[in-house]
């Protein structure tokens, strides 16, 4: 798919089409699918402050044995998170991290975020003062579409203050969570239905669970709609 189909699939059909990827076709991203999802790139980077970076054609990331290890095949692209080294990254890297990977599967990729079994490889992405790189995401043309992985129920990952009955957008938007990739596939968040248009979100303990809460909340506003509620936070 080149970026000529671009718009053939929603960002709610992609958020339900995309799995985790390990192994990709021994094939580049194309020049004009690599400039559209450079343009969301952009687009996260100015409204997030952070400093989001499409690398392409980087083998050594999960080259050698890293590659052996992890299950990793021909995985030469990525897309680099990197931001101010704040209380916030963490969030701001999984909620815009997946705004890019939707995208992403829209323009045909594959992927697999990706925040420890990876070399890395300075000279690939540009880290700017006061900045960190906080993890990678592999991108690429999957050797197959990955697989749904399994998710806990919604009670376990939602709650509604006395009284209220939860609107359909709320159950959309736990639903839309529960597809959100979590680290180890732990889904320690919560969305609590404060009163009839308040959300409240929290992280659970454990790793990575601010990075997850920020996938989280970005799949839960695509399906709820922005316009039926309000953020606590």
């Amino acid at each position: 798919m080149t970026a000529d189909h671009q718009g053939t699939m929603t960002l709610i059909e992609a958020m339900k089409a995309r799995h985790a990827v390990r192994k990709y076709l021994p094939r580049p991203i194309e020049r004009d699918v690599a400039d559209a999802l450079n343009e969301t790139i952009d687009a996260c980077n100015r409204k997030s402050g952070l400093h989001l970076q499409l690398v392409l054609d980087e083998p050594r990331t999960f080259g050698g044995l890293v590659g052996r290890t992890s299950g990793f095949s021909n995985a030469n692209n990525y897309l680099a998170v990197i931001g101010p080294d704040t209380d916030h990254l963490e969030f701001d890297a999984g909620y815009w991290g997946q705004h890019v990977v939707l995208r992403a599967q829209q323009l045909g990729l594959n992927s697999r975020w990706v925040a420890a079994t990876y070399k890395k490889v300075p000279e690939a992405w540009r880290v700017d003062a006061g900045e960190r790189l906080l993890l990678v995401i592999a991108l690429g043309y999957g050797a197959n579409p990955g697989r749904p992985h399994r998710s806990k129920s919604r009670d376990r990952v939602m709650k509604v203050s006395e009284g209220l009955t939860a609107p359909q957008w709320f159950l959309d938007g736990v639903d839309a969570a529960l597809l959100a990739p979590t680290a180890m596939n732990q889904q320690a968040f919560t969305f609590t239905l404060a009163d009839e248009r308040t959300v409240r979100r929290a992280p659970g303990s454990g790793y990575g669970t601010n990075i997850d809460l920020g996938i989280a909340s970005y799949q839960f506003e695509l399906a709820a709609g922005t316009d039926n509620f309000d953020w606590a936070d």
